[in-house]
Parts: structure tokens; sequence; C-alpha cells
């Protein structure tokens, strides 16, 4: 127990920051603080919107915007990468608030930052580079279109209604608008997504969400509009307190809180991918980058915040405007923090209508037409794994989605490994046998090649095969070709072995490589092959032996020495190993 405890205590001490990052740092000070300071002006719209969108309040987002951007940022695996609130975790949050009340999402987020710590010691993050990309593809436009239908209520400028299910609240608050419809909120959250998206193309470096919200907010108070407000601000950060842990819930929230670990980990990283592919010459580190989520979840509902991950959208910013080094997030924080603490006021005034055209904007350029073409046109497998997970996305769970997207992912590739495997009758060489002696031959003994993989998702096909050959002698199985193989390949040709047996014919195999000993003889198949000596190292030699026991049986007659020695049988095998 002793020598475990200190095992994580080393692999943790391990992930801490390093002198290297304070290295990189120094390197280019002032194009990083330029680099945070635009990331924190489009960061604000996005922190406040996603506060509100999850039922905590705008006061939430600028929390979790402030501490665990701070956070991830100093002990995070990217030096590129910028965390806060985000839309993704938004869409699993709402539900979380609906059925168990706000206070269950800040007990929900230091429990999954304390399960990220545990993933990071784990050294759980190599295993991302497994998901496959149309389970990522499928589940950002899922996410995009969760998020777009989120801002419905307050871009129509009604009530939320109650529930946890996006696609019903959004028909209820489409039936209250037709109800009672506020024009103005509609007016004001459209001219928001158009100056965005027209700003975007037109000067992609300028933060159109900021220039667009101040606007809205100052058309809104000259005007008079009739639009809700964001409403009044804490003018700063909260004291941390625990006084929201109840200890009797933790049982029933463990399950929105693993849902909440793992969205946390998979958008993180593959925000910092993101970075990294954006960028030459960085690279994250997975497991570090798990522990810096770990830490800012669990500080983060300290202060009232909201659960983060690395945001894709802003990390995009902070690299395109020339972030070289950490202290760019941190600067991003630094800012938000100011703005909490002098601008509060200001800040309250901003139209929830106007948020809402912020995050639709979002929600429209997360979605990538020309990469989501691409996939749907590479094979018919990438486009079905993309349709079910954003349709799981949208209709099911984040987690659920990635989970299903996964396990058809890994079905389909399985099919196609599968369909790689061969078993192949081939003929026997001339050599230096005479052409009745090789009719002969021919006639009482066959041979096969395995190609490929001999695994659960093919061997009953090769099962079928073998079972079926026709009236011979002997079998000769060539196994130098035979890639990965498993239990239940090892099994399945144990028992086609001894059907073939049972037939009255007898089975030898050659080149056998090393690696499938194992596993071949944990089920009992190696010593059925090595019953009296039917297992060789080439094709030739089994060969030469299928003749000895034809021989023996007297099916054939006995021809000379030197044309049944296996150094003058062109039988070639491939190499072993």
């Amino acid at each position: 127990m002793t020598s475990v405890i200190s095992r994580a205590l080393s692999r943790f001490t391990a992930l801490l920051p390093h002198r290297a990052d304070l290295l990189q740092v120094r390197r280019d000070p002032r194009r990083d603080l330029i680099a945070g300071l635009t990331v924190a002006i489009v960061a604000l719209p996005l922190a406040l919107g996603f506060g509100v969108s999850s039922g905590l309040g705008a006061e939430a987002g600028l929390a979790t915007a402030v501490v665990a951007g701070a956070l991830a940022a100093v002990f995070g695996g990217s030096n590129l990468q910028v965390s806060g609130p985000t839309g993704a975790m938004t869409v699993v949050l709402v539900p979380i608030v609906a059925q168990y009340g706000p206070t269950a999402v800040l007990t929900v987020g230091l429990m999954a930052g304390i399960m990220l710590v545990g993933l990071a010691v784990l050294r759980a993050g190599r295993y991302m580079q497994y998901v496959p990309a149309p389970v990522i593809e499928g589940f950002t436009l899922g996410i995009a279109a969760v998020i777009g239908l989120q801002q419905v209520p307050n871009a129509l400028g009604v009530p939320k209604p109650a529930g946890d299910k996006v696609l019903v609240v959004t028909w209820h608050a489409v039936e209250e608008f037709v109800k009672s419809p506020n024009w103005t909120a509609v007016a004001l959250a459209v001219a928001v997504v158009v100056f965005m998206l027209a700003g975007a193309r037109w000067r992609p470096a300028v933060p159109f969400s900021i220039v667009a919200v101040i606007a809205a907010t100052t058309v809104a108070q000259v005007a008079h509009l009739d639009v809700k407000p964001i409403g009044e601000l804490p003018a700063g950060l909260p004291a941390p307190s625990l006084s929201f842990l109840d200890l009797g819930s933790l049982g029933s929230l463990l399950a929105p809180a693993v849902a909440v670990a793992a969205l946390a980990a998979l958008e993180s990283l593959m925000s910092a991918a993101a970075a990294d592919a954006m960028t030459v010459g960085q690279r994250h580190d997975p497991d570090r980058e798990l522990l810096g989520q770990g830490l800012a979840n669990i500080a983060a509902p300290l202060f009232g915040g909201v659960p983060a991950t690395g945001a894709i959208a802003r990390t995009a910013v902070n690299v395109r405007t020339g972030a070289g080094s950490r202290l760019a997030a941190l600067t991003h924080a630094a800012v938000l923090a100011v703005i909490v603490f002098a601008a509060a006021p200001l800040v309250s005034k901003i139209p929830l209508a106007a948020l809402a055209g912020v995050l639709l904007a979002t929600a429209i350029r997360m979605v990538e037409v020309g990469s989501l073409k691409a996939m749907a046109k590479a094979t018919r497998s990438d486009a079905v794994i993309l349709v079910l997970t954003a349709v799981a996305t949208l209709a099911l769970d984040l987690v659920y989605a990635v989970i299903i997207g996964l396990v058809v992912a890994g079905a389909l590739a399985l099919r196609a490994v599968a369909k790689q495997a061969r078993f192949d009758q081939v003929a026997l060489d001339h050599g230096d046998h005479s052409a009745e002696e090789h009719a002969l031959l021919a006639e009482h003994i066959v041979a096969y090649r395995i190609d490929g993989p001999l695994f659960f998702a093919a061997a009953h096909r090769f099962l079928l095969e073998l079972t079926e050959v026709a009236d011979v002698r002997v079998v000769v199985l060539r196994m130098s070709r035979v890639s990965t193989m498993d239990a239940t390949g090892a099994l399945v040709l144990k028992d086609a072995v001894e059907k073939l047996r049972r037939r009255g014919i007898v089975v030898l195999a050659s080149g056998i490589r090393p690696g499938q000993r194992q596993v071949l003889d944990s089920v009992g198949a190696l010593g059925l092959l090595r019953h009296e000596g039917r297992e060789y190292a080439t094709t030739p030699e089994a060969i030469s032996a299928a003749r000895d026991h034809l021989e023996l049986t007297g099916v054939l007659p006995a021809i000379p020495a030197q044309q049944t020695n296996p150094k003058n049988t062109h039988i070639s095998e491939e190499p072993v190993g």
C-alpha cells in the first residue's frame, strides 16, 4: 500500500510546473500580453453567455473564466490552451440543474475535478488519440446544434421554459413567442449574429463579439428598448466556500460527475491537440493537461463557478494572435478579474438577447462545412459514425453520444479488419518431384495460407471454410502471415484441427510466430499441433513430413531420399517473426 501511494505521489509531482515553463514565458512576454488581452475581450461575452445558459447566472461564468482559466494556465499541459466555461459543458449542466438544482452543479464540478486529477495520475491522457475523427466531428456538430437551440428563449425574449431536453424547451419557447411576440429581442439577437459573422469574414482578427455586445447594449440603453438585461452582478469574486457541499448527495451525483469529468477530459484534450496542429514546435502533455483541468475544476466551485474545460474557440484566438506561452492565458484570466471588480455595473446592463446572438454566432462558426463534407465523402462508415454521433448528441447526452460513436466506430473498424483476413488454398510447387509424383501429392495434400488477423471478428469464417475441406489426407496450415491472434482465433483453430482429425485428416502447421505461441498454448491448440511432431518451422519441412506420412500409410510409393529432402523442395516460406 505504501509503495502504491509513493508511486502515485511521484507521478503527481512529475506533472507539476517546472523550470521550462518559466523560460517559455520569458521569451516574448509583450506578445503574450497582447494575445491575452485579445482573448479576454473575446471571452467576456462567452463567459457571461455560458454562465446564463447553464442556469447559475452570468457571475458563475465569470468566476469560472477567472479561477479555472488561471489555474489551468499554470498547471495545464499546453502552453497555448485557454480554459473556461464552454458550450459543450453547458449542454451537460442544464439537465443537472433541472434535476438536482443549481448547487448540485458545484458539487458535481468538485467531484469531476478530483476524478480528472486521478486520471492524470493514472496517465490516461494518452488514450485520447484513439478517438476517431468522425466521432469528434459529429460531437462538435451536435454541440453546435444544442448551443444554438439553447439560445432560442433569450433570442426570442421569452422566459426559459422548464425542462432539460433542449428540443422540448425550444418548442415551448417558440409557442410562448407566438402567443406574445417580442420582435425587439429577435431583432437585437439577429443583428448581433449578422454583425459577428459578416465581421469575421471581413476582418477575422477583430473581436467583433465584444463590439457587437457594446453596440447592442448602447442601443438598448439609449432607445430604452424592451429587452431583459443580465441583471445585477457582484463587484468581485465571492470568498471561497464549501457551504454548497452536501455529503449525503454524493452518491446520487456520482453519475453526473463522471459525465462532466469525461467531457472535460475529452474537450480539453481535443482543444490542446487543435492548438498543437495550428502551430509549429508546440506539443501538449495530455496527462499534465488533465491535472490542470482537474485542479481548475476543484477550485472553481469554491468561488461559485461552473465546471470548466479547455475552450477551442478561445484557444484558437490565442494562437492566431501570436501567443507563445501560458502567460497569455494567465493574462486573459487577469483581465477578466479586473472587469469583474471594476466594471460589474456596466456588464449587468448587457441584454440577454445580445448574449444569445453571440452564442448563436459562435455555434454557427463551430460548424466546419468543408471538414464535414470531407468526412462524409471519405467512407460510408465515417459518414454513418458522424451522423449517428451528432444525432445522439442532440437527442441524448454528450457522453452517451461519444460512447455510442466509439462503439459503432469500433464495430465498423473490426468489420473492416476482419474482411482483410484471407484464407487461401495455395498450390504445391513441383520442386524436384516428377509430374506423376507431384500429381499424387496434390491429390492427397492441401496447403492453406492464412493472411491477416485471426481474431474473434474473423475466426468463425475461417472455421467454416477449413472444415469444408475436400476429401484429402493431409492439411498444411501456413501461418507465417497471421498478423495477430486472440483467444477466440486460437480456440477456433483448435476446434478446426479436432474436427479434421475426427475425419481422419492429419493437420500440420508451419511458420507459427513466437508472439502467437502463448495464446495457442493457453487454449491447448499448440499442444494439439505438436502432437506427433506436427508443427514445423517452414512449409517445406511440413510438406516433407506430409509426404512421409503418406508413404507410411501406403498412399504414396517411396521415392529416392534426394527428392524428398526439404532443402530441395521449392516451396517458399515467409520469414517467421
